[in-house]
Parts: C-alpha cells; structure tokens; sequence
C-alpha cells in the first residue's frame, strides 16, 4: 500500500550542490569568498555586501560537497544508489548544471585516460562520475553471472543541433553543409519520450571498450577558451548506457530486466562581457543561455503546476522531457564557485537548483520482457529499417516511409493547435493587463492624497514628540531623585530596628542573670547549715564507737589465751595416738612379710603347672599351623588358576563398559557444542534486538532535530519575506510617485515574483520536511522487517537444532542399550564363574574343618587332665591363705580398740573448745549488734543529705555579640549609601513608573519618616 501511494504522489528529484575550490588567478588575486558549505547540516549560504546591501541567503539541499570533497566522495554517497537502481530495472538520469567554469566536466568525466588507470584496471582518484559509473556497472554484472548486453550512445547538442559522437569517422569527415542537410532529427516515441532518429549505438562487453569510445567522443566536442575557462564546453553532452539482463522465472520462463542510465554534462551559462566571447563565440554563448533558460522555465513550470510545460522550446528540454517530471529517477548535481565575481551566476544557479527540489517525477519499473517478445520487436525494428532503406534506394516520393510521415503530420497539426491556443492566451492576458493599468491609476490618485495628509499629521507629531520628551526627561530625573531618598530612608530605618531588637536581647539575658545568681547564693547558705548539723553527729559517734571497740578488745584477748590451753591439750593427745599407730603398723609389715612368702611358693607351684600345660599347647598348635598351611596352600593355587579366567571375564567387561564411556562422553561433547551454538544464536538475536531498539532511538531523535530545524527556517523566511517585501513596497511607491506610467507593468511583475518566489521556499520547505520523514519512515519500517527477518530465521535454526538433537539422542539410546546387553551377558558368565568356584571352596572347607575337629578334641582332653592338677593346688592355697588372714584381721582389731580411745580423749578436749567458742561468740555477736545499731541510728536518722529544691537555674552560655556584630548594625553615612543605589541603579537603565492617581496630598519624606 505504501509503494503504491508513493508511486501516484511521485518521487522528489534528488539534487546535490558541489562548490569548487578556488583557482590559481583567484587566489593571486585575494577574491574574497562569498560562499560557505555546511556539510553536515546539508546547507549552502551566501554571504557579501554590495553598495550597502547585505546579501546573506541560505540553501537547502539533499548532499553538499564543499570544496576539499574529492571525486569518490561524491561518487559513493550519491550516485552509487541511483546505479543500482538502474541494474534493477529503472531509468535514471544524472546531469551536471552551472556556470562555465565550476566543474561540470571535471564532475561528470573527470581524468579518466587509460595510461593514468592502476595497474589492476583501477581508476585514478580524478575519475568522474562517468568511468566510476561504467567500472560499478560491469563489476556487478560480472559478480551476478548473468547473461547481459550494454549498449551506450554519446551524442551532442550544438547550436540546437544534434550530433552523434559515435559515428564513423567517414561520416564525421563529411563535409559541413552535407551534414547541416543530414542533420539528426529528434522524434516522439509514443510512450511520452523521445529518441534521436539514426543515432549511433554501439555494442560493449567491458568497461575498457566504454573508456575508449568515452575519449574518442570526448576528443569530438566543441570546446573553447574563454576568460572564465581555458577549456569550456560550448555544447551539451548525453551519454547513455542501456542494460539488458536475462533472468530465469520458476516456472523457467526466460525474461528480459532492461535499465538505462543517462548522464548529461551541460554547457556552462555564461555572462558574455565577462567571458569575452566574440562573433561565434557569442552566438554559442547565446544559445546555451537560451537551451539554460528555456530549462529554468521548464523547472517552474513543473514546480508551480502549470497546464502548459514549455519541452518543445529547446532540445534540450525534449531530451530531459522524461527526466523533469516524467518516469525516470532524476539527480541534479549543481556546481558553484565561491569567487565573488560569480556571485550572479551563483545566486541563479542556487535559486534554480533548489527550485528543482521540488520537480516531482512518478518512476517506473521498466517491463521485463519475454525473450521472445523481445525478438519479435527486433524482427519489426529490421523490417522497418528495410522499409526505410527501400524507399531510400527507390527514391518513391518521400525518402520515410509514409507511416513515420504521417505521425509527423499529426505532430505538426498538434504543434498548430498549441500555437492558437497560445494566442487565445496572449489575448485574454493583454485585456487583464489593461484592466490592471485602470485600477492602478485610481489607486496612484488615491496614494497622493493620503500622502499630503500624512505629511502635515509628521510635523504635528514631531512638535508634541519633542515636548513629551523633555517633559518625561525631567520627570525621570526628579523620579531617580526620590528613589535615591527612599533608598537611603529605608537602609537607615533598618539598621535602627536591629539595634533596638538587640537591646532588647541583652536586657532579657541580664534579667534572667540577676534571678539565677540570687538562687544560687540560697542553695549555698542550706548547704552550709547542713554541714555543721552532720560534722557534730560524726564526732559524737566517733566517741561512742571507741569505747565500744576497747571492750571488745579485752574480750577478744581472754578468748585467746582459752583457746592456746586447749590447743596444748589437744596436742598432747595426737602424740600418744602416733606412737601407738606406729607400733601397730611395724608389728602388721612384719605378718605381711611372713605371708607374702607363703604366697610365693604357692604361686612358683601353679607356675610349674601351667608350664606343663603350655607346652602341651603349643604341641597342639603346631599340628593345627601345618594342617592350616598345607590347605592354604592347595586353596591358593586353586585361586589363582581361577584368578586368571575371573581376569579375562572382567578385562572383557571393563573394555566394554569404557567403549560405553566414551561413547558416553562423546555424546555430552555433542550436546554441549549444541548448546553452546543455541546459545550464541540467542545472543546474536538479542544483540540484533538491541541495534534495532538502538537505531529506532536513533531515528526518532533525528526526527526532532529536523522538526526543530524545519520550524527554526520557516519562521525566519517568514521575517525575511516580511522584511524584503516591506523594503520592496516602500521603494517602489517612492519610483511609481516619480515616474508612474512608465514603471507599472515592471512594479506589478516584481510584486508577483517576489511573492511567488517566498511561497515556493516555503513550499519547497514542507516538501523537503515530508520527505525527510517518508524517508525516516521507510527506514523504520525497514528496521522492523529486518527485525522480524532475524526472528524468524533463529526460530527456524532453534527448530532444527532440536530436531538434530532428538536425532542424535535416538542414536546414542540405541547404542547405549546395545552396550548394556554385552554388560548383561559378561555378567551372567562372571556369575556362573562364581558360582562353580564357591562349591569347590565349599567341598575343600569341609575336609579342612573334618580335619581340625580330631586335632581340637586332642588338645581338649589335655587341657582337662591339667585343669584337675590345677584345682589342686588352688585348694593348698586357699587354706594357706585363710589362716594368715585370720591373724592379721585379730591384731587388726586389737589396734581398732587402741585408735577408738585416742580419738574419744581429742573429741571431749574438742567439745570443751567448742562450748567455749560458743560463749565468746554469743559475747561478741551482742556487742557487734550494738554497734550496727547505733551506727545505723547515727547514719540514718541523725545524718542528712542535702535535698535539692529544684529552683537551682541550669547552667547557661549567654549569647554575647561581639564588637563587630555591634559594628555591622550601624547603618552606613549616607554619602555611602546614594553611592550604593547609584551603582545598582544607574541613570540610563532607570524607567519612569506611571504615578498612581492619589487622593489625599502628601509629602513623601514626612509619611515615610
């Protein structure tokens, strides 16, 4: 839908300016630059005063090339496009225009000889827009592989007469008047084009071919040197370059793409009296301005809508007929030079170039055609061809065939009717000009007498100007005056009240001061009594309490001297106990002596015993050892012949279960190296996310900075238009009073040209502005498809990934379950294995076992007959020993007896001691008591504290000002202060206040003091 609205509301024609650096002469002479390019900004101005009248006008393009863009640089951001364009199917026009001697030709052909290209056929820095066009061309078509055939034609437009650069040299060397006569004639093709009739075209394969046929053409142009270029071109130029490309449907229907190029290098307008140009040189120069002009009035027609558009006024206009306005892809490309000597030609060129911003062209894709349509057209072009070359050789009639007669018949007819029709015109424009010229002298009538009674109201009006302006003079002197007054008033009435609220500070802190010092010196005298009240209470205890403590003294020493006695009785006692207890324990060590002996003989007895019974074990043992030996010996042996067959079983089991591992780990590799390809592509489509968000961030800040740009140009066209046509206005009534009849028809144009030109730009604005955002648009939506492009392209690859997977985890399942079958079956042989290898040990075991059962009830009936010798000779020994404990439990007890009666005489001492204790303790207690209790009654009672009364004042910092906080609130002399209000008000910036009506009357400096 949208390719369709942008198809019927047309295509702006793209156009670029390019500014030339200055040359050699220009800069010899210091010519002052009155051109600047912004190429950033895309913007052109024109800057320069001529007898007091400032020129500064600024242009909007699509590219700005300034002078240091070099030839690339122009090529690569602007015609790039429009080739590829034309490789897809369009038709697409370039062609240079401006002043002779800005660079057309430099722009379009360049340096492009081939002893300067590099050695891999590449062209030299200075080629121009042609050759780079020629080399992109050929180097797409050859990377596409297709099949495709070129065909160029190079003609010249002379003088309004065509000539064809290609042609022949036999024919090119034909004399001048035989080739006026065989002139190329130029005819409509019936689709709304034109074609040059027997123009030349020629066949190429390479790009080399082009540069040779682009020089042999190049070689053949009128050139010229004139006082503004050493080599001007005095004709236009049209290079053309078709391009047929066969492509391959579905179905395998061949079809055939065709693309055309045109690139036209014009004729430079020039200004004759500044260029030189003489007899034939002037005749040129003044038919390229015509050709120039009658394609200025092309452009205007086409940008104000007209009905008529004048093509077939030149042929050049014919020629570019589909290119202005028509179905082809259009690129203007404008040259200037920054000289100010050129400053004319500058400001036409600018005007008209950025009025061709505003051509709209509707193109189309050329038809693809079916092979075989395209032979048939080629059978019908030969037939043709062999019509006109029988009617030639036949010399019947006339030498066309009557067919292309009669279309130029109609076409003349046609041409006929245009020319009455335009008559009419002319007619009915004459009657309104007269109409106009009536209403312009009444309204010259009119203008006169208003103009005398404006004249008396300016002398009224400068008398009472000049009255008022003495009177609000005074009244601003007397008012700054009263300002200064109110000022010096006002500062002193405030450093007044800042002393009188800081006096009132300090007497509030004194008062408050006074208070607190006379409760202070209360607290002091009740703090005083109290003192001598409690220092006569201490002294009286003090008394009372070492009285107390001498009695206590003389009790304390008769309770020691009691207590010494009892210890000396007490000490007596535990030394005929220890002489006593020694006896007993010699006489005791003595019977232990005795029995210890008893029991040693007893025990060297049962020593003997056991003797015999060890080694009668140890006999027994030995049997057991070698029976035990001589079976572990023929077990291992057994276990090692079975060792050798469980080792294959197991090394057969272990190869299997590690080809199952690394079947296994070859598996996890596989899926990680998917998981990480999934992985990489969810980062590639969340980076591309992100660009996409970051691009539309980027778009919609470019569309605010255009907005603010757009609305910034208009409003200052605005207030240009406003300025130069008020400007305008005034000057031209100030002629028409002087001069009225002669300069009305002049007037009235410029009025209109001034007018229509300021709504063009405007116009022009708010094209170039919707473009601007169609474009940005578009590009949106380009991102988004992209966007969606990407997503589901990683949609497609995540589903294949999964697919692959599930593929390869079948497969591994498979082998995985073939590998736990061979486990399974290497399993069940190791168990079987086992199986016969336990009963063999089973069998051997119970022979061990049959065995070891003689030899254990060999030795157990040895062990019985020594356990009765044993049983024996423990009987002996229990007698024995009963009768040595007997004896020691006798004299035990007799010691016992001896102990209980020295213990009982230290337990009566003890318990006299403790009465004692007792009566001392009870004497000391009920003294102690008696202390506490007065002590308490003196402390408690007749000692007191001081009690606070809580009128105390807390303890307070006055905030005291310093001296200079005093200093800072004296107000400042008044000298000072008139200085301070003069400084920040001065007299010239002063603005008189209107009065305020009052009433009452006052004197300002009484009611303010």
């Amino acid at each position: 839908m949208s390719f369709r609205n942008d198809k019927e509301k047309g295509v702006n024609v793209q156009v670029l300016l390019r500014c030339r650096p200055f040359s050699e002469e220009e800069l010899r002479n210091n010519a002052p630059q009155v051109v600047t390019c912004n190429e950033y900004q895309r913007e052109v101005a024109v800057s320069q005063s001529i007898a007091g009248k400032h020129i500064d006008r600024v242009f909007i393009f699509d590219k700005v090339f300034g002078p240091s863009a070099q030839q690339r640089d122009l090529y690569d951001q602007a015609v790039v496009p429009i080739v590829n364009e034309v490789l897809e199917g369009f038709n697409c026009t370039i062609f240079a225009y401006g002043q002779t001697g800005t660079g057309k030709t430099y722009t379009m052909e360049g340096e492009c000889k081939r002893s300067k290209s590099g050695p891999n056929g590449e062209l030299p820095p200075e080629a121009g827009v042609i050759p780079r066009a020629v080399k992109q061309i050929f180097d797409t078509l050859e990377s596409q592989n297709a099949e495709y055939s070129v065909k160029v034609t190079f003609l010249e437009l002379y003088n309004e007469e065509i000539t064809d650069l290609l042609a022949p040299e036999e024919i090119s060397k034909v004399a001048l008047e035989d080739r006026q006569k065989k002139q190329l004639p130029l005819m409509e093709d019936g689709k709304g084009g034109v074609l040059v009739r027997g123009l030349e075209e020629e066949i190429v394969t390479s790009a080399n071919e082009i540069f040779t046929l682009l020089e042999r053409g190049s070689s053949k142009r009128r050139t010229a040197e004139t006082l503004l270029n050493k080599q001007s071109s005095r004709s236009h130029s049209l290079f053309s370059i078709t391009i047929h490309i066969k492509e391959a449907t579905p179905e395998g229907e061949e079809l055939i793409k065709c693309g055309k190029l045109n690139l036209v290098d014009l004729a430079g307008s020039e200004n004759i009296s500044r260029s030189g140009a003489r007899e034939g040189r002037a005749r040129e120069a003044g038919e390229i301005n015509k050709s120039l002009l009658t394609l200025g009035r092309v452009i205007s027609a086409l940008v104000e809508h007209l009905g008529h558009v004048p093509y077939r006024d030149s042929k050049l206009t014919r020629l570019l007929r589909d290119s202005l306005g028509g179905r082809t892809k259009t690129c203007i490309i404008a040259t200037v030079s920054p000289a100010v000597h050129c400053l004319e030609e500058t400001l036409s060129t600018l005007d008209y170039a950025h009025r061709a911003k505003n051509i709209k062209n509707k193109p189309e894709v050329n038809q693809k055609m079916m092979k075989s349509t395209l032979i048939k057209d080629l059978y019908g072009e030969i037939e043709r061809l062999k019509a006109e070359v029988y009617a030639t050789r036949e010399k019947n009639g006339i030498y066309i065939p009557k067919e292309r007669y009669y279309q130029e018949e109609n076409e003349r007819k046609a041409m006929a009717d245009q020319i009455e029709q335009m008559g009419v015109t002319i007619e009915i424009n004459q009657k309104q000009l007269e109409e106009w010229k009536d209403n312009h002298d009444a309204q010259v009538r009119k203008c006169s007498d208003l103009c005398s009674k404006l004249d008396v109201t300016e002398k009224n009006l400068n008398k009472t100007s000049k009255l008022l302006a003495s009177t609000e003079d005074e009244l601003r002197r007397c008012q700054y005056a009263l300002e200064e007054r109110d000022f010096i008033i006002s500062e002193q009435k405030k450093a007044e009240n800042a002393l009188a609220h800081q006096a009132c500070v300090l007497r509030s802190d004194l008062e408050k001061s006074l208070q607190d010092n006379a409760s202070l010196h209360l607290k002091i005298a009740r703090e005083d009594k109290l003192n001598v009240e409690n220092r006569s209470v201490v002294n009286n205890f003090h008394t009372d309490l070492v009285q107390q403590l001498g009695s206590l003294c003389n009790t304390v020493a008769a309770s020691t001297s009691q207590q010494n006695e009892h210890l000396q009785s007490i000490e007596k006692l535990c030394h005929s106990f220890l002489d006593i207890h020694n006896k007993a324990v010699t006489d005791l060590k003595r019977k232990m002596t005795a029995s210890r002996a008893l029991y040693i003989s007893h025990i060297e007895a049962v020593q003997n015993v056991v003797r015999l019974h060890n080694a009668s074990s140890n006999a027994g043992l030995e049997e057991i050892s070698a029976s035990i030996s001589s079976n572990a010996q023929s077990l291992e042996q057994f276990l090692a012949a079975e060792a050798i067959d469980a080792n294959s079983i197991f090394d057969d089991l272990q190869g299997t279960l590690s080809s199952h591992q690394g079947e296994m780990a070859q598996f996890s590799r596989e899926l990680r190296q998917r998981f990480d390809v999934s992985i990489e592509h969810s980062k590639n489509i969340t980076d591309f996310t992100s660009r996409v968000l970051h691009e539309l961030t980027e778009e919609s800040r470019k569309l605010q900075i255009h907005a603010a740009q757009i609305d910034e140009i208009q409003t200052i066209s605005i207030a240009d238009f406003r300025k130069a046509y008020e400007e305008q206005s005034n000057s031209d009534a100030e002629k028409l009073i002087a001069d009225v009849t002669n300069l009305v028809s002049d007037h009235i144009c410029r009025q209109k040209e001034l007018v229509d030109a300021r709504l063009s730009g405007l116009k022009a604005t708010a094209i170039g502005n919707k473009t601007f955002l169609d474009g940005h648009v578009s590009s949106m939506e380009g991102i988004t498809s992209d966007a969606k492009r990407k997503w589901q392209e990683f949609s497609m690859q995540a589903e294949n990934d999964a697919k692959d997977s599930a593929d390869i985890s079948a497969a591994k399942h498979c082998r995985m379950e073939l590998l736990l079958q061979q486990c399974v079956n290497t399993a069940e042989t190791a168990s079987k294995h086992w199986k016969k290898t336990h009963e063999c040990i089973n069998e051997m075991g119970s022979q061990h076992v049959s065995t070891m059962v003689s030899l254990v009830r060999n030795v157990s009936d040895s062990n019985e007959q020594h356990d009765i010798e044993i049983v024996s000779a423990r009987a002996t020994t229990e007698e024995d020993v009963t009768k040595n404990s007997e004896d020691i439990v006798r004299h035990y007890d007799s010691v016992s007896e001896q102990e209980c009666g020295s213990i009982s005489g230290i337990l009566a001492a003890v318990k006299a001691h403790t009465t004692t204790l007792d009566v001392l303790q009870e004497d000391h207690s009920v003294q102690l008591t008696s202390i506490e209790q007065k002590a308490v009654d003196t402390f408690q009672q007749k000692f007191a504290d001081y009690e606070p009364t809580g009128t105390t004042p807390i303890r307070s910092e006055p905030d005291l000002p310093s001296k200079v906080t005093i200093e800072s609130l004296r107000a400042m002399p008044m000298e000072a202060l008139a200085e301070e209000f003069r400084e920040n008000h001065s007299y010239e910036s002063f603005k008189v206040k209107e009065p305020n009506p009052s009433l009452i009357p006052r004197s300002p400096l009484t009611q303010l003091n």
